[in-house]
């Protein structure tokens, strides 16, 4: 078993750990230049949309175009910031947070519920989906479109590729909320925009759009041979009736809306580039559709396989080579994959908006010569957010649920594992970090032990976390969660794919203290300095249980454990060196 230590503050898109965060030089020089891409980016699609350059701007007004967008961007915040506190608080008893939290624990005990949190994860997903739609119809740049008399090379990386628009909104949007969500959940979600949003998304998944992804759930599960589990129990025959009935509906809205996409795409009526064929646009709709797919999957196959007893992972190189990536060092690579995978697959859902998104001009011929309302509603791009909803992402993710190891082993998603963490290595996304401490310092966000403690102290309380919460999750896009209450991974994931070379494992835990003592004196308020400190105290407990795990690996009998005498000066009788490592 290995004996790791992660150094991360957020574990769902970046870390306070090694090189992420506010820690060093470099963390600060990384995020003045993404704060002036950032503000670059703002600028320019400020002045496309006020000089009508924008779809919603032409269309309608370059003032309700901007309304929109930041409407949807800040929408976005709540989204994906919601996400983290309701998939990370189910295992915690919310009357440790009844009094303290009154909107948060209506909130959860109506999505704790039964199945409800499945159900609110698929109405989100939908959620975000056509948020991005929407802000690409009010932000990205029409055919020709050019700012500021900014040379063509710049135009090009900025506007016709969509990296302004979806630094703007990942970073605002989804990164920033994500970064403080994760570890002040019960204040990030007690307000009533956050009902609003709760209720919306359940609303969606209530009317049945989206449930052809049961259907698909069914079948994947089906093909595993897994039964699907429930937190409710069995449907009566007339809640079958209901379900299937959707189910039905869902399909029918879904065959339908590929077959209004498709004529679209073969009449050159969408907002694709001009100049490029139809077929290739074509091509192009379904290989980022699979790239979404991919990157949707890989979250849900990680969670998987690391519950998986060590049987049942079987010898799977690649599955286990990609595990071992993401998880090794304290699982430092999953907030860089995390945060690279969020800026692919928003730039996908981009891409494909303007892919799928119909675009009839007075005059022409509506699809399938429906009436001009209907054509209008085409127009919308609602009909490609399902079709990316659906076979884009949640599919992905419950195929991904239902046979991780195969998933896993395909030697692409491997690639797009080193293309992640490549991306967030650039530090395009830091400012995500300064803007967080800025929410934070703003709203006054505290983290979530200042109100229910650490998973120990409850239970010590008699009110122990629930193991057993989220074993049905089974969707969603950021499951893998520290537990409420600490900065680290969960020793389940860091322990199914460690090594076991000792001596470099030693040495890896002394750095790390090392660096962490360093941290903690240069710390820049007391919230910062506590974290290393306690994480300084882990790292020396976890000193002494790699020593002894090794010595009862090894058998050795003859000098007994070490003392933790040895263990506080990292003494290593088999190397002889001696490493100053108190804490106190």
């Amino acid at each position: 078993v290995s004996v790791v230590v992660s150094t991360e503050v957020s574990t769902n898109t970046m870390s306070v750990g090694h090189s992420h965060g506010t820690n060093t030089a470099a963390d600060w020089i990384r995020i003045f230049i993404s704060l002036f891409l950032l503000g670059f980016s703002i600028v320019i699609v400020m002045v496309l949309i006020s000089t009508g350059n924008t779809k919603l701007a032409r269309d309608v007004h370059p003032a309700a175009a901007a309304i929109i967008m930041w409407a949807g961007i800040i929408w976005m915040s709540m989204v994906e910031g919601g996400q983290c506190s309701m998939v990370g608080l189910p295992p915690i008893d919310r009357e440790l947070y009844k009094e303290s939290h009154p909107i948060t624990y209506n909130i959860c005990s109506n999505g704790h519920k039964g199945d409800n949190l499945d159900r609110y994860l698929m109405g989100r997903q939908f959620m975000v989906i056509f948020i991005n739609f929407t802000i690409s119809l009010a932000g990205a740049p029409l055919a020709g479109a050019s700012v500021l008399g900014l040379p063509s090379w710049i135009t090009k990386i900025f506007l016709d590729s969509g990296i302004a628009m979806v630094l703007t909104n990942v970073i605002i949007g989804q990164l920033t909320s994500q970064v403080n969500a994760s570890h002040c959940m019960l204040d990030y979600i007690n307000t009533h925009f956050m009902t609003f949003t709760y209720w919306v998304a359940a609303i969606i998944e209530v009317t049945g759009v989206m449930h052809t992804s049961y259907l698909i759930r069914y079948m994947a599960y089906w093909a595993a041979g897994k039964p699907v589990e429930s937190n409710e129990p069995p449907k009566t025959e007339l809640q079958n009736f209901f379900f299937f009935g959707r189910v039905f509906w869902s399909l029918a809205i879904l065959g339908f809306a590929l077959a209004v996409t498709l004529e679209a795409l073969f009449k050159g009526q969408t907002a694709l580039w001009e100049g490029v064929p139809e077929t290739i646009g074509l091509i192009l709709f379904f290989v980022l559709m699979s790239v979404v797919g991919l990157l949707e999957g890989m979250q849900i196959a990680f969670f998987t396989v690391a519950k998986l007893p060590k049987s049942e992972r079987g010898d799977a190189p690649v599955a286990m080579k990609t595990c071992e990536c993401l998880f090794k060092n304290g699982g430092r690579n999953l907030p860089g994959f995390m945060c690279g995978r969020q800026m692919t697959v928003t730039l996908c859902f981009f891409i494909i908006a303007r892919v799928t998104t119909i675009q009839v001009e007075e005059g022409e011929d509506n699809i399938f010569g429906v009436s001009d309302p209907i054509q209008n509603f085409f127009n919308t791009g609602f009909l490609g957010a399902i079709i990316t909803t659906i076979l884009g992402s949640i599919s992905w993710q419950l195929v991904a649920s239902a046979f991780p190891i195969a998933f896993l082993s395909n030697p692409i998603v491997y690639v797009f594992l080193q293309l992640a963490l490549a991306l967030e290595a650039t530090g395009i996304c830091y400012a995500a970090w300064f803007l967080a401490l800025i929410q934070k310092w703003i709203m006054g966000y505290q983290y979530d032990e200042v109100y229910v403690g650490t998973p120990e102290d409850r239970a010590e309380g008699k009110h122990a976390d629930d193991p057993d919460a989220l074993n049905n999750l089974d969707m969603g896009t950021n499951v893998i969660q520290q537990p409420v209450g600490t900065h680290e991974l969960p020793q389940s994931f860091l322990q199914k794919f460690g090594d076991t070379d000792y001596s470099r494992r030693r040495e890896e835990l002394i750095q790390e203290i090392i660096r962490l003592r360093e941290q903690e004196r240069t710390a820049m308020n007391e919230d910062y300095r506590s974290i290393y400190r306690h994480q300084l105290k882990q790292a020396v407990e976890g000193m002494k249980a790699l020593n002894n795990e090794e010595d009862d690996i090894r058998g050795d009998t003859t000098t007994g454990s070490r003392s933790d005498d040895d263990v506080e000066t990292g003494g290593d009788a088999k190397s002889g060196e001696v490493y100053d490592l108190s804490y106190d």
